[in-house]
């Protein structure tokens, strides 16, 4: 697995985490021997200071500070939501073209790491915009009442951070990400495996747009989809222009 820097200064670094990669070590993955966050310092050859996550399966802009006091600016940053994330994810059923979602989330705890956590904590608020992109029609019956099956493109702007509140919005809506094995559809989660090989959570952090914590100059960074992602959503049109054919 290779990290790829797509933005660096004196202050800042950013890669495009791949898919499945931790951020950091975990006592909850003692097993794992790669780390972005190890990987970035190997790459830039110095310290660097995580300032937000993305889970595992996730992959895209990963940004990190390199000393503290920009790493303590970009955390209060991310905290008081001062940025614009924007993620791309295909999802089940064709999503509407547009879509406030405004659903509280309780805390998912882990049994472990947050076993002196209160389980009676009340929902966070949590709102997330979604804009369709594109959809698809696919020629495979995913179940015994549809001959074939549904997707779409969606770009995902999430105005909160709470814990998978992405793949859980989705869910919550009956557009499940593809891919996703906690809170999606395993039927269709299952067709694009057969179908497309395809073996990770569809959903990609592409762009992060701040005012930079030193230079207070507006900066977005922003990832351009690998061939994997491409090929996709070329296989994915073609399936249903066939089907229209």
């Amino acid at each position: 697995m290779t990290l790829r820097i797509i933005y660096q200064d004196e202050w800042l670094v950013a890669v495009d985490k791949p898919s499945g990669l931790l951020v950091h070590r975990s006592w909850l993955d003692r097993h794992e021997t790669q780390f972005a966050m190890q990987m970035t310092r190997d790459l830039v050859g110095q310290h660097v200071y995580t300032v937000h996550r993305l889970d595992r399966p996730t992959s895209g802009v990963l940004l990190f500070a390199l000393d503290p006091e920009t790493a303590r600016a970009m955390s209060g940053c991310f905290m008081r939501h001062e940025l614009t994330k924007r993620y791309q994810a295909i999802v089940r059923g064709w999503a509407p073209d547009s879509l406030w979602i405004d659903y509280p989330l309780k805390e998912e705890l882990d049994a472990i790491a947050d076993q002196f956590t209160s389980p009676d904590k009340p929902a966070q608020s949590a709102q997330t915009q979604l804009i369709c992109e594109e959809r698809f029609e696919l020629p495979f019956a995913v179940s015994a009442r549809h001959p074939t099956s549904r997707y779409s493109l969606v770009t995902l702007l999430p105005k909160t951070g709470r814990k998978h509140q992405l793949r859980r919005h989705m869910a919550h809506i009956s557009h499940p990400i593809v891919g996703d094995t906690c809170h999606g559809d395993g039927r269709h989660n299952r067709c694009f495996r057969e179908q497309f090989d395809c073996h990770r959570l569809l959903l990609v952090h592409q762009q992060l747009q701040f005012i930079h914590p030193v230079t207070n100059q507006p900066l977005a960074i922003e990832i351009t989809p690998n061939d994997h992602w491409l090929t996709l959503l070329q296989r994915l049109r073609d399936h249903t222009l066939a089907g229209q054919s």
